[in-house]
């Protein structure tokens, strides 16, 4: 993790959009050259972040998730800015939508049914290769231009070195399900569960 001050800061996110922000301060940036520079603020004096910051977990789950060969985002660089009591990280994009957007944007049936049957079958290979996202839901995760799926917004990801048992599978899914118009997506026919059940090992 690399130490910056507030000058050094200002430089490497000058002309930068705020993509998104709350009552402390900005919390994403877009850089001219497409790049994203996300900042992580803790929240508390005393808490896990203390010795595995919110940035460091990010790139973590990024190099887990390349090892795996599961589409993710691109770290660049972390930063530590102690003057403004945050931690940073640089990265590029992965390219593409998330679910969500293209729910938005209307997909007809037999697309829809597809791609909830490529989505059991990503959600069950995640579980398979040790990955626990808790995170898990149709925002976050991307249809490339490839058309695989891929994961952003890592922080919130364990990585066991083992598939996951059959608690934290269902807790998993749970988590998915979270969203009442996204779950009845999600049950569309059962090709999300179906193919889920046909990949998991």
């Amino acid at each position: 993790m690399i130490r910056i001050d507030t000058p050094c800061y200002r430089i490497l996110t000058a002309d930068a959009e705020i993509i998104e922000r709350d009552s402390h301060g900005a919390k994403v940036l877009l850089l001219p050259d497409e790049s994203y520079f996300k900042l992580f603020r803790r929240k508390r004096l005393l808490s896990s972040a203390l010795w595995r910051p919110y940035a460091q977990r990010f790139a973590d789950a990024c190099r887990a998730l390349a090892e795996r060969r599961i589409p993710c985002p691109e770290v660049i660089a972390l930063y530590r800015i102690s003057s403004i009591e945050r931690d940073a990280v640089h990265y590029r994009p992965l390219p593409g939508q998330t679910l969500r957007q293209i729910l938005k944007q209307g997909i007809d049936e037999a697309d829809a049914a597809q791609l909830r049957r490529q989505l059991g079958a990503f959600v069950a290979r995640l579980h398979s290769v040790g990955i626990y996202f808790r995170s898990l839901h149709l925002g976050n995760i991307m249809l490339t231009p490839q058309k695989t799926l891929g994961l952003i917004d890592l922080a919130d990801m364990r990585i066991y070195r083992h598939s996951l048992g059959g608690i934290l599978r269902q807790r998993n899914l749970k988590h998915m399900l979270r969203y009442p118009e996204e779950a009845g997506w999600l049950a569309g026919s059962g090709e999300f569960l179906t193919a889920y059940r046909a990949n998991a090992v």
